[in-house]
């Protein structure tokens, strides 16, 4: 079985996929927390790996950077290989004060300024929303941990360097936790096809301090999330 970007035979994906953006990270995930991760597919150099998680088959693939990219693997993974569960882990940045460089951040629904939850729409506004099954196991699993959610509403944009004056201060007042890229897509795209999505973030960097997470911090950061994500999908 072949899709336009992964090729994989059928059954190579488990039924729940982590989809971080870098596939190099994605590569990091299966060799660092899966046990007897295999590649399944490589187009592009979009990694993807399954393997076992506490018993449990798991995947993890590279996703890429912004919501068509992310579109597209998540549509593919849904439609052609029978994934259930899409859960993005990535980076966010912060806007508010009280939201700190290293926290995590849960996702419940995702504002944006891209234009295609309006196409998919008919032109009109489309709330998009984590998976409720999905989103309450990743809270239950960060408490276990000790690392509690921040949960709310991030931004997706399009647009990494973006032109708009007052983005910052529109965010802060409207009370958006994270900025990040992708997960406006995955929630719609997901949705359409009555699977399950969520996003689960790390913040790396803050807007307004301009503080942002040591090399160091971003390793230790991102791998506290990552046990949460696969702590949530395997319980």
């Amino acid at each position: 079985m072949t899709t336009p970007h992964i090729e994989a035979p059928a059954g190579a994906f488990a039924e729940t996929v982590l989809l971080p953006g870098d596939p190099l990270r994605a590569k990091y995930i299966a060799e660092r927390f899966l046990e007897d991760a295999q590649r399944v597919t490589a187009v592009r150099n979009m990694y993807g790996y399954t393997g076992n998680y506490r018993g449990q088959r798991v995947s993890v693939m590279g996703g890429g950077m912004g919501i068509p990219s992310c579109s597209i693997y998540t549509s593919e993974l849904i439609d052609h290989y029978g994934v259930k569960r899409v859960l993005r882990v990535g980076t966010c940045g912060a806007v508010l004060d009280e939201v700190q460089v290293g926290d995590l951040v849960l996702a419940l629904g995702a504002s944006t300024d891209s234009g295609v939850n309006r196409t998919r729409f008919g032109g009109q506004d489309l709330a998009a929303i984590a998976s409720w099954p999905l989103a309450r196991a990743l809270d239950d699993a960060a408490r276990a941990a000790g690392h509690p959610l921040r949960i709310g509403n991030v931004y997706s944009t399009d647009l990494f360097y973006s032109p708009l004056p007052g983005l910052v201060d529109m965010l802060r007042r409207t009370r958006i936790l994270g900025i990040e890229m992708e997960a406006a897509g995955l929630y719609t795209a997901a949705a359409e096809r009555g699977a399950q999505a969520a996003a689960l973030l790390t913040v790396s960097d803050h807007l307004v301090t301009h503080e942002k997470m040591s090399v160091a911090q971003r390793q230790q950061g991102l791998d506290a999330m990552i046990e949460v994500a696969l702590a949530a999908v395997v319980a």
